[in-house]
């Protein structure tokens, strides 16, 4: 047996003798890049025609000519055009031999890799030859001695799962046993290969999930079978963990009933707390390592990754049972990779399980993380800033209350800046950032040492990288101290003034953050102060665009037009063409985008999908926002505003564009309709704009599987509700839609909730995100209650109503208890305006007054908070029809009185009183509430209050 491999001139030869057909050796010389093969094979081809040409039927004749003269280099793509239906005809011809083939495991393999070449070109012409392939797979994955063949056939299954159909769909699910057996004996012959075939789980989930969830079980084990084996390739355990977290994003339900996230965690944490090989370090522990690596594909690293997608995906309860044992454990260890992992566990738990730990863990969690940033061993110290900062993110405002043990904690590592490693002192920034982005009025007292701090580092610091950090915390400054950052100002943008006319490249992240800060005191340090730098700053960013070509600097330009038009719109005006040009050229732009299939798939289809690198997918995505604002702020751009969108962006498969693009065209919209609704533009124009931009919000609600997406898009049609109002529903049908889209929403029955697949979901616990996502739908019922009579509107409420109300139950979650009660509070306040309201608001007050009394005895006062408005707000809509109920209401408010301690809660409660008092003045004993007034300290703020005095 040859071993230069299966495509070598010898291994020609002997497919030669096997009896090749001309039409498969002719394949060769278009499709392999090796020159030597294309030369081997078109020799081997003189010969097998040489004597039988006359034997070789005219239509055969023609293809294999037209196949020859085509230069390789556009092969492809020329054959595809000039002979498009013959080519195909030709290509399957190779199906018919493969079949045969399989007892010549050379012969084989040259059959699949030329059958992977062509269907990754283009998989849909042979879909109805799917089940004959599907057959063929299953002989060809059982021969495991032959782990090239099963290589190239996993590749052709990867490029079809996109393209299978129903009809296909149980051929494909008796296929995983089997392709699971095949990846474990492809990596014992070739890891890279292995690698490259574990895509296959990759296609499968990401096209028709349902393919593998009776499989889930073995997919998950198999994974971490290879995660954990520390003898493999990086790329191989990392294609393995990646698995797992793609699959407990869309199945998390399914991973937590078949009991697989304690396997899960037993083998993630040793991932996460192995110590690197000896001498080395971890790559963002490493001094000289690229800060700004994003890429850092190592098992640790995607070990992390698990956890994280666990956070976002599943109820936190059940999460940190099985979870929190281990990480203490982490944590007590003398070993400090092991503490390290301890501490990177609690980083990324804190996003998706924020509401658990503010309302549980948050002292104890911080405690830990301070005890770590005075640990003895640096890597462990880097874990606690990474972990401090993440906690100032995500827990925000409750982490705020602990300013007086952590800033000095903080300014401790900003007085050595000169003396300790650059890498460290970035995590010690992104703490410090994070913490002091949302300390408002608080910063004050800290604001002279950080500001003589981050100025001293901009003057005098040689390192660029130390006075890029400074740069970007002066903007961290800027957003909580606000106009108090006015005598540091003229330093501050003098610093600025210089970085960005330095044209030395090794100036470029320097300047990209100039821009960004410059960007953020425009927005923060007040009109007057910065109006005058107005007109400069946008000259600067046009000269930075034309002269630089860096899309981390364009995005960051762009974004500064954006902020310099909330304070000097006037400004861009005699700009505007040029800045519309430039985004919209980097909303065209290829640069950096990559076809996710060949060039041949560009031939064929009008809907290529692309693949849009980071630093270009950070552009495009700031470039809608900017265009957005601008479009806002200037009254500019609109309709063709909302079309170059559409047509720039309906392909570029990202999920941060496309909610980013959704939010764009919701606030363009937005101002369309202002402008529409003029008397002197006809109303058929406003319902043009909304019969365009609706329907593509329900659906994407119904449609999209991206969480994230979904939210963006409830948040925008809300926005469109609320501007809009009854003009939004005047299409037949378009209230039922929107309430349809918000009841499946609220019964988690979304493609992005996993409805609708293979298990019913009545458990109340649910990821806190997942939560997130009901509570933006839950917002649309308020403004839709607002929008038509009462009498209209009442049916679809009546269905949505329990939706809301189980919420309220005591086994509920803070978050969600809060968000129902506050959401039946906005609906009864919507009430109030609209026809039949009263009485509408008198039919619900039985099924509404035990769960707002429930609330105001709840023990969390966001809660109380929150029902205290519910029931002012009933008393206000339903008036005297719950005159009967005000004696028990009186008496509630009155025994909370007596030991609330919560300003905002007894603010609450004096506007409940006057909302009683004007809807049913006979039913409240106005002595007796005045002096309890009197108590209180009443006062004139809230509006109701105003309204009653």
């Amino acid at each position: 047996m040859c071993n230069q491999g299966f495509a070598c001139p010898t291994r020609l030869y002997v497919f030669y003798l096997y009896g090749l057909s001309p039409a498969l050796i002719s394949a060769f010389i278009v499709f392999l890049p090796s020159l030597q093969i294309r030369q081997s094979a078109a020799v081997m081809l003189r010969m097998r025609v040489k004597k039988h040409w006359k034997k070789i039927s005219l239509d055969h004749r023609e293809r294999l000519a037209a196949l020859c003269l085509i230069p390789p280099q556009s092969a492809i793509s020329k054959s595809f055009n000039m002979h498009r239906s013959k080519y195909f005809e030709y290509i399957l011809c190779i199906l018919g031999t493969l079949s045969q083939s399989l007892k010549y495991p050379c012969l084989s393999q040259v059959g699949l890799l030329l059958l992977s070449k062509v269907v990754e070109s283009n998989p849909e012409p042979f879909k109805p030859h799917y089940r004959q392939l599907l057959q063929l797979f299953g002989t060809v994955l059982q021969d495991l001695d032959n782990p090239t063949a099963m290589y190239y056939c996993i590749l052709t299954l990867t490029a079809m799962t996109a393209y299978t159909g129903t009809e296909e769909m149980n051929l494909m699910r008796a296929l995983i046993p089997r392709l699971i057996i095949a990846l474990k004996h492809l990596i014992k012959a070739d890891q890279g290969q292995a690698s490259d075939a574990m895509e296959v789980f990759d296609e499968l989930m990401e096209s028709e999930v349902s393919i593998i969830v009776p499989h889930i079980a073995e997919i998950v084990h198999f994974c971490l079978e290879v995660s954990a084996d520390t003898t493999l390739t990086d790329s191989l355990r990392v294609k393995a963990l990646s698995c797992i977290a793609f699959l407990i994003r869309l199945k998390s339900k399914t991973v937590l009933k078949q009991k697989l996230l304690n396997p899960i965690l037993q083998t993630v944490f040793p991932v996460l707390s192995a110590a690197p090989p000896p001498g080395e370090e971890d790559p963002e522990d490493e001094e000289n390592g690229d800060e700004g690596d994003t890429d850092n594909e190592s098992p640790k690293h995607f070990a992390a990754q698990v956890i994280d997608t666990m956070a976002l995906h599943m109820p936190p309860e059940k999460l940190f049972q099985q979870l929190m044992p281990l990480t203490q454990v982490c944590l007590a260890s003398e070993n400090p990779y092991e503490r390290k992992a301890g501490l990177m566990c609690m980083a990324v738990l804190a996003e998706g399980c924020a509401d658990h730990i503010r309302t549980k863990l948050l002292s104890s969690m911080l405690q830990t993380v301070c005890q770590s940033l005075s640990d003895n061993n640096q890597v462990v110290r880097s874990a606690g800033l990474f972990a401090l900062g993440q906690f100032s993110e995500h827990l925000q405002p409750e982490v705020s209350k602990y300013c007086a043990e952590l800033m000095p904690l903080l300014l401790g590592y900003m007085s050595a800046l000169n003396q300790a490693k650059i890498g460290h002192i970035t995590k010690a920034f992104y703490a410090l950032e994070n913490f002091m982005e949302n300390l408002g009025s608080e910063i004050e007292p800290y604001l002279p040492t950080l500001m003589e701090t981050m100025l001293s580092a901009l003057s005098n610091a040689e390192n660029l990288k130390l006075k890029e950090l400074a740069v970007s915390a002066i903007g961290a400054i800027a957003n909580a101290a606000k106009e108090k950052l006015v005598p540091y100002f003229p330093p501050v943008i003098e610093s600025l003034k210089g970085f960005l006319t330095d044209t030395r490249d090794e100036m470029r992240a320097l300047q990209t953050q100039a821009l960004d800060t410059l960007s953020v005191l425009a927005r923060t340090i007040g009109k007057d102060v910065f109006s005058p730098l107005a007109a400069e700053c946008v000259q600067l960013g046009l000269n930075l665009t034309n002269a630089i070509d860096d899309p981390d600097l364009r995005r960051c330009t762009y974004s500064l037009f954006s902020a310099v038009s909330t304070v000097s719109p006037d400004c861009l005006s005699p700009h505007l063409t040029a800045i519309t040009t430039i985004m919209l050229l980097s909303l065209k732009s290829t640069e950096g985008v990559t076809m996710s299939f060949s060039i041949l798939i560009s031939v064929l289809s009008p809907f290529p999908r692309f693949s849009v690198e980071n630093a270009y997918i950070d552009e495009k995505e700031d470039t809608c926002d900017a265009l957005g604002e601008i479009a806002f702020n200037t009254g500019h751009l609109m309709w063709c505003y909302y079309r170059v969108f559409q047509r720039e962006l309906l392909n570029v498969s990202n999920e941060t564009i496309v909610k980013t693009f959704i939010l764009g065209i919701s606030q363009a919209c937005l101002k369309k309709i202002i402008i529409i609704k003029l008397p002197s533009i006809r109303p058929s124009a406003m319902q043009k704009l909304l019969g365009v931009v609706l329907p593509s919000f329900l659906e994407a609600v119904r449609g999209e599987r991206e969480r994230q997406v979904v939210m963006g898009v409830l948040e925008a049609m809300n926005a469109v509700l609320k501007a809009c109002q009854g003009e939004a529903l005047q299409s037949p049908g378009r209230l039922q839609e929107i309430s349809q889209a918000i009841r499946d929403v609220l019964k988690k029955r979304t493609v992005c909730q996993d409805g609708g697949g293979d298990e019913a979901d009545d458990d109340e616990q649910q990821a806190e995100y997942d939560a997130m996502l009901q509570e933006f739908a839950g917002e649309g019922i308020p403004l839709l209650a607002s929008a038509v009579p009462a009498d209209t509107f009442q049916p679809h409420l009546n269905e949505l109503l329990p939706l809301i109300m189980n919420k309220a139950k005591s086994s509920c979650t803070v978050a969600d208890r809060s968000f129902s009660v506050g959401t039946l509070g906005e609906i009864l306040q919507s009430l109030v305006s609209v026809s039949g309201g009263r009485a509408c608001a008198g039919k619900l007050s039985n099924r509404l007054l035990p769960v707002l009394v429930a609330g105001v005895r709840d023990s969390d006062s966001e809660v109380r908070n929150n029902s205290v408005f519910g029931l002012g707000a009933l008393a206000q809509a339903a008036g005297p029809l719950v005159a009967q109920d005000y004696p028990m209401m009186l008496s509630l408010f009155s025994n909370l009185l007596s030991k609330e301690q919560d300003r905002r809660v007894i603010d609450n409660l004096c506007a409940a009183l006057c909302r009683m008092i004007m809807s049913h003045m006979e039913g409240v004993p106005l002595e007796q509430v005045l002096s309890a007034f009197s108590c209180m300290g009443f006062y004139a703020g809230p509006m109701p209050n105003t309204r009653c005095l």
